[in-house]
């Protein structure tokens, strides 16, 4: 959530802003002004009729003050107690109505990210590594999993309808595999704290992260009003939700493996193949908590984290800086790690995307933190990557690593979570 008093005094800024991400700046802003002044007004009325209270009860403590003239203080006390608690509860109502505007608007986007308003107008930042030539025709992932019987998408859409898959044999193992050398790269060379996070979460807590109320209708929802997370990042957040952190408590590095739920609301017929869009996908998500003056310089380190990830995975990939019209609800700037995959004439998937909310989470779910002791809180910066997609990475494995006779070559990284498997064979 944005702060509504930054956006009040500096309304030509907010304008601009939500112009550039192709919203109706102007209107929004006299939209929060219109009810700011509701709730200045109910405030002057409230004010005033507080004083006039303190001024007539003092007509009770002097003593020589008349029966008669206490009498009528009292007829006048009355009305002025039904004014402050209506005026009070005016007040609350048009801040809550603020808040709710607030929490539905996007977050402004960093000077640096390029205007534009599609993903072609990304911009190229870098590249790693020379996609393979094959002397065949590469085969897609959904071919290569199914003949290897490792992948299984018709006993999944039994079991569950589409947009799922069932993992078999090496192909469960490769999954393993993946989780555990990611979450063991992240802990033991970049510094993270690995956790394990509940999957259901309460309203509050997919609000905390801009998951609600704007995407409430692409979230799974129980009876009793939880959702399954769409990502580990809403649970690993809310870790630190409504508290303080005192002074050498910042930065937080956490990494997380969960499973993730998405309906994927209006994206029917939309990259549908294979593991490419499902409905429950696992991942590994990298989290900071961090002081702003270093929130840049900590996603430039996060973006370096999950390529690291790809080059010893041996993967060809590009990294690209969003553009407005690309941006996420709740980022500031994303850099978005596009991988290389050779099938049906060979393309860039994105596999990790790292962002920087600045504070726009750590409003939503009060997060502060103490720069030094006796300095007052301020919010903290939050920034979310994945570390990677698994379900994307086995995609990238199987197509960059496939041979002529059908089989799939291991990376040397991750053999020894392989139990020394160097190909994946077709079964005889």
């Amino acid at each position: 959530m944005l702060d509504p008093k930054a956006i009040l005094t500096d309304p030509d800024r907010a304008i601009a802003q939500w112009t550039r991400l192709g919203l109706d700046g102007a209107a929004i802003v006299a939209e929060l002004t219109a009810e700011d002044q509701v709730r200045k007004q109910a405030i002057r009325a409230h004010d005033e009729a507080k004083r006039q209270q303190t001024e007539l009860s003092g007509v009770f403590r002097d003593k020589s003050a008349s029966g008669e003239a206490k009498a009528a203080a009292r007829e006048q006390l009355k009305p002025l107690s039904d004014t402050i608690k209506n005026e009070g509860a005016n007040m609350k109502a048009a801040t809550d109505r603020i808040r709710q505007k607030l929490m539905a608007l996007d977050n402004f986007a960093h000077d640096s990210v390029p205007d534009g308003s599609t993903e072609a107008d990304n911009q190229l930042s870098h590249t790693w590594g020379e996609p393979r030539q094959f002397d065949f025709e590469p085969r897609d992932h959904v071919e290569l999993g199914e003949a290897l019987d490792i992948l299984d998408f018709e006993a999944a859409a039994r079991i569950s309808g589409s947009g799922f898959a069932v993992y078999r044999g090496l192909g469960a193992r490769l999954e393993r595999a993946l989780a555990s050398f990611m979450l063991d790269l992240h802990t033991t060379e970049h510094g993270y704290t690995e956790v394990y996070t509940p999957y259901l979460v309460v309203r509050h807590t997919m609000e905390g992260t801009g998951q609600l109320p704007k995407f409430e209708d692409d979230a799974f929802k129980t009876e009793d009003d939880r959702f399954l997370i769409p990502t580990s990042e809403v649970s690993v957040t809310n870790l630190h939700r409504g508290q303080l952190l005192e002074p050498g408590e910042l930065p937080k590095h956490y990494t997380a493996y969960s499973s993730c739920f998405r309906r994927e609301a209006g994206s029917y017929g939309k990259d549908t193949r294979g593991l490419t869009r499902v409905h429950q996908f696992q991942k590994v998500e990298m989290i900071k908590i961090v002081p702003p003056e270093a929130s840049y310089d900590e996603l430039d380190a996060m973006v370096g984290n999950a390529e690291a990830v790809l080059q010893k995975l041996e993967l060809p990939y590009r990294v690209v800086t969003l553009c407005t019209g690309d941006l996420g609800f709740a980022a500031t700037k994303t850099f978005d790690v596009e991988v290389w995959l050779p099938s049906n004439g060979g393309g860039w998937r994105e596999i990790s995307s790292c962002s920087n909310c600045e504070d726009f989470q750590a409003r939503r779910a009060d997060i502060r933190y103490r720069p030094a002791k006796g300095e007052k809180p301020r919010f903290a910066h939050t920034l979310n990557g994945s570390g990677l997609a698994i379900g994307r990475t086995i995609i990238a494995l199987l197509e960059n690593g496939q041979q002529a006779d059908g089989s799939v070559k291991i990376p040397t990284a991750l053999q020894p979570y392989m139990g020394g498997i160097e190909v994946i064979a077709a079964p005889a």
